[in-house]
C-alpha cells in the first residue's frame, strides 16, 4: 500500500485518538493496540516517513496514559486502606462499640442459660449437631467435625455462608438497626452456647485453640458488619441537619466500605477453616500464635490504627491552615 493511501485509510482514526482522549481503560488499551499494529506496518514499509515518527509519539502518548491510569488505580487501592477505610471506621467507633457490646451481653446470657439449663444448647445448636459432638468426644477426637468435609469444598462453603451471614447483618440495618441487632443477638447466642458446651465438657481451652484459629477473623468480621448495619439503620433514625434520603445515601456508602473491608477477614477466615482448623492436633504454641496475630490484627485496624490516621489528618489540616 502506497503511503499516501495508507494515511488516507486511517488519518481521521489518528485523529481521534489524539484529540478525543479515553477515560475507559479498556478503550485506552484497543486504541493503542491499534497504533501499535500501525506503527508496525509504518516502520516496515515507511521507516524514515514522517508518519512513522508521528504514530511513534501518539502511541507513546497513549502508553503513557495507560501507565499513569495504573499507577492512579493503585494508589486508589492503597489509599482506601490506608485512609479512607480506617477514617470510615474511626468516624463510626460507636457503632462498632455497641455492635460488639450487643453481642458480647447475649453471649454471656447464652453461656448463663446454658449453665442453668440442660437443654438450651441442643435448642440452640440443634439435637443432631449435639449428638455428633458427644460421639465425636467419645470417640476421642471432639472436633472432628472439621475434618469431615475436603477442605477445599469446605473453604468454599463456608466463605459464601459467611458473607452471606454478614451481609444479611449489614442489609438488616434498613430495619431501623432492628435486623442488625436480631443478626447480632442470634450469632452472641450461639457463639455463647457453643463455647459454654465445651467448657462444660471440659474441653474448654482446648476447644478456644481450636475453633478460635478461624472463629478470631470470622466473629470480628460479622460484629463489624454489625456495626455497619447499624451505621445504615443509625442514617435513617438520626438524619440530624440532612434529608433523610441524604442521611441515607452517606450512611449506606460508610457501610458499604465498611463491609468491602471484611470480605477479606471473612475468606481468609474461610480458609483457615478449611485448611487449618482440621489439623487439631498441631502444637499448642502454633495455635496460640495464629490466635493472637488475628487478635492483634483486629485490635489494631479497627480500633489503634483509625485513631492514629485521624490524628495525623488533624495534624496536616492545621499545617494547611498555618
Amino acid at each position: 500500500m502506497r503511503e499516501g493511501l495508507f494515511i488516507k485509510k486511517n488519518i481521521e482514526k489518528w485523529k481521534q485518538y489524539q484529540y478525543r482522549k479515553a477515560n475507559d481503560p479498556d478503550e485506552m488499551a484497543n486504541q493503542f493496540t491499534e497504533l501499535v499494529n500501525d506503527l508496525g506496518y509504518a516502520k516496515t514499509f515507511y521507516p524514515h516517513s514522517k508518519v512513522t515518527t508521528y504514530l511513534n509519539g501518539l502511541a507513546s502518548r497513549i502508553y503513557l496514559g495507560i501507565y499513569k491510569n495504573k499507577k492512579e488505580r493503585i494508589s486508589r487501592i492503597w489509599r482506601f486502606w490506608s485512609t479512607e477505610l480506617p477514617l470510615i471506621v474511626r468516624k463510626h467507633h460507636r457503632e462498632l462499640t455497641i455492635a460488639f457490646g450487643i453481642f458480647l451481653l447475649f453471649s454471656i446470657f447464652a453461656a448463663f442459660s446454658a449453665a442453668n439449663d440442660n437443654s438450651f444448647v441442643a435448642g440452640i445448636l440443634g439435637d443432631d449437631y449435639v449428638e455428633m459432638t458427644q460421639d465425636n468426644i467419645a470417640k476421642g477426637d471432639p472436633f472432628g467435625v472439621y475434618k469431615d468435609e475436603q477442605a477445599f469444598m469446605m473453604f468454599v462453603r463456608i466463605a459464601l455462608n459467611n458473607i452471606r451471614v454478614a451481609f444479611l447483618t449489614f442489609i438488616g440495618g434498613l430495619l431501623l438497626s432492628i435486623g442488625t441487632s436480631w443478626f447480632l443477638l442470634v450469632n452472641g447466642v450461639m457463639v455463647g452456647a457453643f463455647q459454654y458446651y465445651f467448657f462444660a465438657k471440659g474441653l474448654g481451652w482446648a476447644s478456644v485453640l481450636v475453633i478460635w484459629i478461624h472463629g478470631t477473623l470470622e466473629i470480628s468480621a460479622i460484629v463489624i458488619s454489625g456495626a455497619a448495619g447499624l451505621i445504615l439503620g443509625n442514617s435513617i433514625l438520626f438524619p440530624g441537619t440532612k434529608t433523610r434520603l441524604n442521611s441515607l445515601k452517606l450512611g449506606a456508602k460508610d457501610g458499604i466500605k465498611v463491609m468491602l473491608g471484611i470480605v477479606p477477614m471473612l475468606l481468609l477466615a474461610a480458609l483457615l477453616e478449611g485448611f487449618v482448623t482440621r489439623h487439631t492436633e498441631m502444637p499448642k504454641l502454633l495455635s496460640i500464635s495464629i490466635l493472637t496475630v488475628s487478635f492483634v490484627f483486629v485490635c489494631w485496624y479497627f480500633g489503634w490504627y483509625p485513631i492514629q490516621v485521624e490524628k495525623r489528618q488533624g495534624i496536616k489540616k492545621e499545617e494547611v491552615k498555618s
